[in-house]
């Protein structure tokens, strides 16, 4: 999870941060500076002109402080990491939407390359790529002991451009050529599922992804009124803070959606339902996740089950509670820091624990065994009439019942079967 604002922290070190839309420097509040440990920046110095007169390959002073720098940040845990000038360019692109690539989300899990999921419409996700896959080798390079930033810099490339990745797959080694395109993530997607039931799906979080959001609302309401909605945030990795609140503010009027706790005072912070932002506060919501959900979709999903104002449906989510807060350095590189843990309204930490479904239903490929034979009694030779008029049903009628929807997304099948089915019975109680 990523504050889409930089923040001031309090460093035990003068650090100048440069505020977006500001010319000048602002300077940040500096806690009283603890004792530097003398010995170990001794060891680092040694260590320094070690390498600098010793390795095998000639290295700018620059270059071995960069690396010493991201091996200090990195090895703090997996969402942690030290952006050179160039570094932050390309990862502000990425959490714009808008950048050149396969289109995969990608975490270190257990020192596995994982993909959490494929971009929609992206030659990965085309490619056949799915969520869970270990990427081995990028071309011709083991990921071995690389930098998560040295990976995406790896699979990013000119428009056009192939790149080849060696996928771990059930215990077998896939081979895939991707060709590099132009990645615009509209991260809003939506349509009509039935008559007053709407479909929206976040493919990731970015920062106008609530603006997206409420806009697609307008859209379809605009067309008809909505009965029911079905979010999907499947395999969708998370993103911006700001932006996953303003999805749960448009089904709450009052209340948490999340808070943040960390060590420093700028770490802690609460964001509270709007009764402005509210366009959908009765509308029946079932949301759908799985284990590629990560971060901001957890976020969405555990205010709406805090609150119950959703029926939270598929499988157990990734379980990414944390936060990052990009510290922009005065050389212009920047840190991206674990600064919090986010929690949802009852409290709950979702950190390496995840969502758990109120109705577990697996993704499963639903078919129809044609050699099956049964009848029903509108088939028996001499039946009796309905007695009321109604529509005679044969075995002919019930094989038809299973649409396509069934067959191509089972948990989407469920939950829109749910919401056909809720207004039966909320409307006699």
């Amino acid at each position: 999870m990523i504050h889409s604002l930089r923040r001031r922290l309090p460093l035990f070190f003068l650090v100048l941060l440069v505020q977006p839309g500001f010319s000048a420097p602002l300077p940040v509040a500096v806690q009283e500076p603890s004792k530097l440990p003398t010995a170990e920046i001794q060891s680092f110095v040694e260590t320094f002109e070690t390498i600098r007169e010793g390795y095998v390959e000639v290295m700018s002073d620059e270059d071995i402080l960069h690396k010493a720098l991201k091996g200090m940040v990195s090895g703090l845990d997996p969402h942690s990491e030290y952006f050179t000038k160039s570094e932050l360019v390309d990862f502000n692109e990425l959490t714009s939407g808008n950048y050149a690539g396969i289109g995969v989300e990608v975490e270190m899990k257990d020192k596995r390359l994982t993909i959490i999921t494929p971009v929609d419409g992206s030659a990965a996700k085309e490619a056949g790529v799915l969520a869970g896959d270990v990427i081995i080798k990028i071309d011709n390079t083991l990921i071995t002991d690389l930098g998560m930033q040295d990976i995406v810099t790896m699979m990013r490339g000119e428009i056009g451009s192939t790149v080849t990745l060696d996928i771990e797959r059930d215990g077998e080694v896939k081979h895939y050529e991707l060709t590099r395109r132009l990645v615009e993530d509209a991260s809003v997607t939506d349509k009509w599922l039935d008559d007053g039931i709407a479909y929206f799906r976040i493919s990731q979080f970015q920062g106008d992804s609530s603006t997206e959001f409420s806009r697609a609302i307008d859209k379809l309401k605009a067309e008809h009124s909505i009965q029911g909605i079905v979010l999907d945030l499947r395999n969708n990795p998370g993103g911006v803070l700001q932006s996953a609140v303003g999805v749960v503010d448009v089904f709450i009027n009052k209340g948490m959606i999340v808070y943040t706790n960390g060590r420093h005072d700028m770490s802690k912070s609460q964001f509270m339902a709007t009764e402005k932002n509210t366009k959908l506060a009765t509308v029946p919501v079932v949301v759908l996740v799985n284990e590629g959900s990560a971060s901001a979709s957890e976020i969405v999903a555990g205010a709406l089950q805090d609150h119950r104002r959703a029926l939270i449906m598929g499988t157990e989510t990734f379980g990414k509670g944390s936060v990052q807060t990009v510290v922009p350095l005065s050389n212009g590189d920047a840190v991206k820091l674990t600064t919090a843990l986010y929690y949802t309204p009852n409290g709950r930490s979702i950190q390496a624990q995840g969502i758990t479904p109120d109705l577990v239903v697996p993704q499963a490929t639903l078919t129809f065994d044609k050699g099956q034979f049964f009848v029903k009694e509108a088939e028996l030779k001499g039946h009796l009439g309905n007695g009321t008029g109604g529509e005679e049903r044969t075995s002919a009628d019930v094989k038809s019942d299973i649409g396509e929807l069934a067959k191509s997304d089972f948990q989407l099948f469920q939950a829109l079967t749910i919401l056909k089915t809720l207004p039966k019975f909320t409307s006699k109680n």
